[in-house]
């Protein structure tokens, strides 16, 4: 009965880090430009997702280590240090995106400029981070995240036309913009696939004492609570794809377009709920992220590190999400457009992907660490092919869309 109830809370608070402002954002944008057509830029990602997050789950309970801490054992300090450089880059910018979201909920709602809320917000997580524990962070607040069911909701009002839905996870050549169109899929697919998911996963593993009875437990949690996020995700972008283009709008510019996509399902509570859903959502990912990178350094360097330890045990760790979160507000505070923020960072995190997940691929092959739990030849293949393609379509639409090509 424990683990079950561990199971569903897997489950269920998998929308705490799945559903955030990247996918919100991405989301959004490609249903408003695109209608249903890349529905299967969130479907392959998730796949891969999937296929990360069962892996790093399998490897803490197989090795006893967390990703991070067996990539720096495995390939030495020299390599560790720059895929640390890289991947902080990267959570830096999805921190900043994260907070953004919240600080925009919180615009919404009150009427006052996003900027003032920036330092507010990046208290409230440091508190949260500073006094919570590990459960705290993984359930209450994701579990709070279960508002996003609202879009969910607003697609069965909508009522869409189902068979062009299904199309939509057919992947298809676009017949405008397709430079555009590559760099809103490369997008989504960083937001799906952001590396502090799965960091932050190995190490709640090792966090919650996982033992080799979990193998099955993890398989159920991987599975079921990424397709329940990614069910959200795509709802996402079925209301926009709904309610944009017969309002002639094709190109969101920024999140108070945004705000009102549940208003045709769901009336004036439609614009509270995508409020509380963007805040809430954004809130929980933020925590995850911060975490992820205190792990992430901490694994690497050897220090102490537990969330669930007090502060002054783990002096470090604590400095180090603490640092992270005063860094990362600063973009908000002087009023970088959190918008544009997401979309780049979400379409970097892509560009970024391989050089944390092959060396990882590398640890789920080697007998050292996982013995005969090692990787099979399609999560293999999968995760290379969909990363492989990612990083490519990124090189190509980056440059191109920031220098107008």
């Amino acid at each position: 009965m424990k683990k079950l109830l561990q199971i569903s809370l897997g489950i269920v608070t998998s929308v705490g880090g799945f559903i955030e402002t990247g996918q919100i954002a991405t989301s959004a944008q490609a249903g408003a430009a695109y209608g249903f057509s890349l529905l299967w830029a969130i479907a392959i990602g998730t796949v891969c997702l999937i296929f990360l997050i069962e892996m790093s789950g399998r490897f803490a309970i197989a090795s006893h280590h967390t990703v991070a801490d067996g990539m720096r054992e495995r390939f030495g300090s020299n390599y560790f240090l720059l895929t640390l450089l890289i991947v902080s880059i990267v959570n830096l910018l999805v921190l900043a995106s994260e907070i953004g979201g919240v600080t925009l909920a919180l615009q919404f709602v009150s009427g006052v400029d996003y900027q003032w809320w920036a330092l507010p917000v990046a208290i409230i997580v440091w508190l949260l981070l500073w006094k919570g524990t590990f459960g705290m962070i993984e359930d209450g607040v994701a579990i709070l995240g279960l508002v996003a069911l609202c879009f969910v909701v607003g697609v069965f009002v909508m009522d869409p036309p189902w068979l062009e839905v299904a199309k939509g996870l057919v992947p298809t050549l676009p017949d405008k913009q397709p430079l555009h169109y590559g760099f809103i899929a490369v997008s989504i697919l960083g937001a799906v696939i952001a590396p502090f998911l799965f960091l932050f996963y190995s190490s709640g593993a090792i966090e919650e004492k996982w033992d080799k009875s979990f193998f099955g437990a993890n398989r159920v949690i991987s599975t079921l609570g990424m397709s329940f996020g990614a069910v959200i995700a795509a709802a996402i972008l079925i209301v926009a794809a709904l309610a944009y283009p017969p309002r002639g709008i094709t190109d969101i510019e920024g999140y108070d377009q945004i705000a009102p996509i549940l208003t045709p399902a769901l009336g004036k509570w439609g614009f509270y709920l995508f409020a509380a859903s963007l805040g809430i959502t954004c809130l929980g990912a933020a925590l995850e992220a911060s975490l992820g990178q205190a792990y992430l350094v901490a694994q690497g360097f050897g220090w102490n590190w537990s969330e669930d330890a007090k502060p002054r045990t783990n002096p470090a760790f604590s400095l180090v999400y603490t640092g992270f979160i005063a860094v990362a507000f600063m973009p908000i505070a002087i009023g970088v457009d959190p918008l544009q923020l997401t979309i780049f960072s979400m379409a970097i995190t892509a560009l970024a992907l391989p050089f944390g997940v092959v060396p990882f691929l590398f640890l789920m092959n080697d007998r050292n660490y996982v013995g005969d739990h090692g990787n099979g030849w399609i999560s293999n293949t999968a995760v290379l092919v969909i990363i492989g393609l990612s990083f490519i379509v990124a090189l190509i639409t980056i440059p191109l869309q920031i220098f107008g090509g």
